[in-house]
């Protein structure tokens, strides 16, 4: 059998952003099945450190909020 494409909202159309340890993270998509989120990286230059992966429990309350309002 085929593996099922993991579903995933796009949010890179919402602009949510958020700043931790001088590291400016940008939030592209949200996985709920794995409870991941896809963010671009950014150095406190202003220099892209590429994409990464965050857990959802590793992100600020407020934007928890934003991304899954409950």
């Amino acid at each position: 059998m085929g593996k099922k494409k993991k579903k995933s909202i796009e949010l890179s159309d919402k602009k949510i952003s958020f700043i931790k340890e001088k590291i400016s993270y940008k939030v592209i998509r949200y996985f709920p099945t794995a409870m991941t989120l896809d963010v671009m990286v950014t150095d406190e230059n202003g220099e892209k450190l590429g994409m990464q992966s965050l857990a959802f429990a590793h992100i600020p309350k407020e934007i928890k909020k934003l991304i899954k309002p409950n």
